[in-house]
């Protein structure tokens, strides 16, 4: 069936319908990603976007049970250039296609994701709608009512789990605060034999600190930090008294819990391919990155923040640490799901500065 891609400037993408049949309205952006589109999809962080993935054929190795970054994923929808309908691969055991009936998740093939693209890189990320599957519609009537519609800003909440809960080990004990949480992060901690124990969003440094936890570790997640000034304090107790390790969303509220500033980009950073300079070191890494924030480098004097990477790109900050008390957070993603792996050795980092905060403790 039919279905429109109507941008609130007026742009409108005809193309075929899949998944849901149902509309949908988001913020449109594009990840360059030439695989991971299942880790893509099921990142928690994409609550409230409209995805486009900018290589040509997505699904063409269908879905599995293993690749999936969260239970429930929270995108709002996808467009392709093409959907691959028979994927091909022994892992798989459904298609894209099955996966967004069953996630109640519309999507939208055969339109021009090229032309798409430049216009987010030229005008910035964008709202759009999804139209009903088959539906026809007054495009000026729907522009009108999108140009008045306000985005959520309550992503961290629908995302952030409701309960604690472990994932025993018999390591080092990290509190995990789920702002968004990706299970690669939760799987590179338990492959590392950590005890974590998983908290909501809104739980209380003095709630964090009975754990009695060696470090916490600041998960990714959606959304504008600001919007969640309340985890703002939370970290900004929590410095000090233990090692914190910060992901994308935990890097932001990192930095505005030490004073310093966020600022939304452009058309954010979104792919499996992004190279990011280790300051300390000189190495390139090539990362795997999902945000549409960055921390500003010019409200970094007197936070006490060193800046310890940046993006070849553009040069935006990609990763901090505190001169004072052990903490530091990156922007982009270590736990590589989906991308390379060049950066999985700061979950060791982590673990050593654990053992370093320990032996401290020990010997005060």
């Amino acid at each position: 069936m039919k279905r429109y891609l109507i941008l609130e400037d007026g742009t409108v993408f005809e193309g075929k319908a899949f998944g849901s049949e149902q509309a949908s309205v988001g913020e449109i952006v594009f990840n360059t990603s030439m695989t991971g589109y299942q880790e893509i999809l099921s990142d928690p962080s994409y609550c409230g976007q409209i995805v486009t993935m900018t290589y040509p054929m997505i699904g063409n190795y269908g879905i599995n049970s293993d690749d999936f970054e969260s239970i429930s994923p929270a995108v709002k929808g996808l467009v392709v250039r093409e959907l691959a309908e028979f994927p091909s691969n022994f892992r798989s055991n459904s298609t894209l296609d099955e996966l967004f009936r069953t996630k109640n998740i519309p999507g939208i093939s055969d339109i021009d994701t090229r032309k798409l693209t430049r216009l987010i890189r030229s005008k910035g990320a964008i709202k759009g709608i999804l139209t009903a599957a088959g539906e026809e519609v007054d495009v000026e009537k729907v522009v009108q009512k999108l140009t008045k519609v306000e985005m959520p800003r309550d992503q961290v909440a629908q995302v952030s789990t409701a309960r604690p809960y472990p994932s025993p080990g018999r390591g080092k004990r990290v509190v995990l605060i789920d702002y968004g949480m990706k299970h690669g992060i939760l799987r590179e901690l338990n492959n590392r034999d950590c005890d974590v124990i998983v908290v909501p969003y809104n739980t209380t440094s003095k709630e964090i600190l009975a754990w009695g936890p060696d470090g916490v570790m600041l998960s990714n997640g959606p959304g504008d930090p600001k919007d969640v000034e309340e985890c703002v304090q939370v970290v900004r107790e929590l410095l000090g008294k233990v090692p914190v390790f910060g992901i994308c969303l935990g890097h932001q509220l990192f930095a505005r819990a030490c004073g310093a500033d966020t600022y939304k980009l452009k058309f954010g950073h979104r792919g499996g391919n992004h190279p990011v300079t280790d300051l300390t070191t000189g190495r390139v890494e090539i990362t795997s990155q999902n945000h549409g924030y960055s921390v500003d480098e010019n409200t970094l004097q007197g936070t006490r923040l060193a800046v310890t990477h940046t993006a070849l790109n553009d040069s935006t900050i990609e990763g901090l640490k505190h001169i004072d008390y052990p903490a530091f957070t990156v922007q982009y993603h270590p736990e590589s799901s989906p991308g390379p792996e060049d950066s999985n050795y700061l979950f060791d980092r982590f673990i050593e500065m654990m053992s370093a905060n320990r032996k401290e403790q020990q010997y005060a």
